[in-house]
């Protein structure tokens, strides 16, 4: 396996993983490693668990084996900010220059369509994860970066895509009246949601378990794969060998320990969130919304406000963008980035009018390692050259609305051999050897992780 491709052993702590112990932390469905499995799913987060889920929803009769290095969601999802919020104005117009207004808006359309799948199933499973639907605010406190913000909302607009008439945009002291944050020049609002996803996806586990199809064994990394003489492959792990006629890599951050030709393609690249909350007794005003939060230099930071009147914040890549070891190509998420330790001091406070006296302070504070692609989309789908092996990874720090009907179109195209272009999941997404290339050929300031996604555009 590639340098550096396995997680960390020892995380820190997230403010999601505090309440109680994690039950599937340290969980093996069965002592040994079963010595066959019809599907193998490398990755117990947010993508494996949901590939199984929607594996046994297709009506699959086949066994399924998911290994994790570590314990059931302790990477990028135990670790993130609880958004659950498409995406319209950070990457939509470069994809309509890049691959035209049908295509963006298909990645648009899939992100929002999450909102109320999430709902639905979360209110039908009666998951207590704390789902709460609210609108997102876009808030851009730089003046030119607000009129280009304004434009960009204006050029959407003009396309006449249906989802932009649920977005509200504010300029001048409308923007700091709506959306409550000092120094606001624009804002733009639209329906999101925000979730504890780590209890998401244990209360996914347990369902998936339920079955009795599912074999999990955490604290199992798998560390090399080669074509089997009986057809299938062998996967060799520290505690054994497992054959299965199918591997499924969702590993996101990792995928190129496995798969070297995604070398380039995916990078692992940390980040940092953390956990606000006021003193016993004391009272700060209730954020009701979620927030993309852009300072005057234009240092980004998301937000989401909880119930009990925490905030859950991270975000503050521009500090620490140009040390580039603290984070670049970086799996150590038991380590913070020295760079930001300090930004959410006092954050809520000069950030947001009602808070100066609210005493708000960090009371948990963390990384995580997201895998950022190479032109920002996730890879998905078959891998190319590699019959029966499917790649969904690459999230770029955003997975929370991709995963979930990925997942789901995934499901449809191994169950039953349905083609990527019926599986319902957006074309930009599909792992093709020519997107391989392009990262394999291409220099990384020409990507959208170190530089502005210059590459050619293409059509796929």
């Amino acid at each position: 396996m590639a340098h550096g491709c396995l997680p960390a052993p020892n995380p820190g702590q997230t403010f999601w993983q505090q309440e109680g112990n994690n039950e599937f932390s340290d969980y093996r469905s069965t002592e040994a490693l079963p010595a066959h499995t019809d599907i193998l799913v490398i990755g117990a987060g947010y993508a494996g668990t949901s590939t199984a889920y929607h594996l046994l929803a297709e009506g699959t009769k086949t066994s399924i084996t998911i290994l994790d290095a570590r314990g059931v969601c302790s990477g990028a999802t135990g670790r993130n900010g609880g958004h659950l919020r498409p995406d319209l104005y950070g990457h939509i117009p470069t994809y309509i220059d890049r691959a035209g207004l049908e295509a963006a808006a298909e990645v648009a359309e899939f992100e929002i369509a999450h909102v109320p799948a999430l709902k639905k199933f979360v209110r039908e499973q009666g998951i207590d994860c704390d789902f709460n639907l609210c609108r997102s605010i876009d808030v851009w406190c730089n003046e030119q970066a607000a009129q280009k913000a304004k434009a960009v909302y204006e050029q959407m607009t003009a396309y006449g895509l249906s989802y932009m008439e649920d977005v509200i945009f504010y300029s001048g002291k409308e923007a700091e009246g709506i959306s409550g944050v000092k120094g606001a020049k624009a804002a733009a609002s639209y329906t999101a949601a925000s979730l504890w996803p780590y209890k998401f996806i244990i209360h996914l586990t347990k369902l998936i378990l339920a079955s009795g199809q599912v074999n999990l064994q955490t604290n199992t990394p798998a560390t090399s794969i080669q074509p089997a003489s009986q057809g299938g492959f062998m996967i060799e792990t520290p505690r054994g060998n497992i054959h299965a006629d199918k591997i499924i890599h969702a590993n996101n951050a990792y995928v190129s320990g496995l798969l070297p030709e995604y070398a380039k393609n995916i990078i692992p690249c940390k980040g940092i969130a953390c956990h606000i909350a006021v003193p016993d007794g004391a009272k700060a005003p209730l954020l009701n919304n979620s927030y993309i939060n852009r300072t005057d230099d234009n240092n980004l930071s998301y937000l989401i406000g909880r119930s009990d009147g925490s905030i859950v914040v991270g975000g503050a890549s521009a500090k620490f963008k140009p040390f580039r070891d603290q984070w670049y190509n970086n799996v150590d998420d038991s380590i913070l980035i020295d760079a930001a330790n300090d930004y959410y001091h006092d954050y809520m406070q000069k950030t947001y009018h009602g808070w100066e006296d609210s005493g708000a302070a960090i009371s948990k504070i963390w990384s995580g390692v997201m895998g950022y692609s190479y032109d920002s989309h996730p890879h998905i789908g078959s891998v190319p050259n590699k019959l029966g092996q499917y790649v969904i990874a690459g999230f770029n720090g955003h997975g929370m609305p991709v995963i979930w009907l990925s997942t789901k179109g995934l499901a449809k195209m191994i169950a039953h051999d349905v083609p990527f272009e019926q599986s319902g999941i957006p074309r930009l997404f599909q792992s093709s050897q020519a997107r391989i290339d392009r990262a394999q050929n291409g220099s990384e300031e020409d990507g959208d992780i170190l530089g502005t996604g210059s590459f050619p555009a293409t059509k796929q």
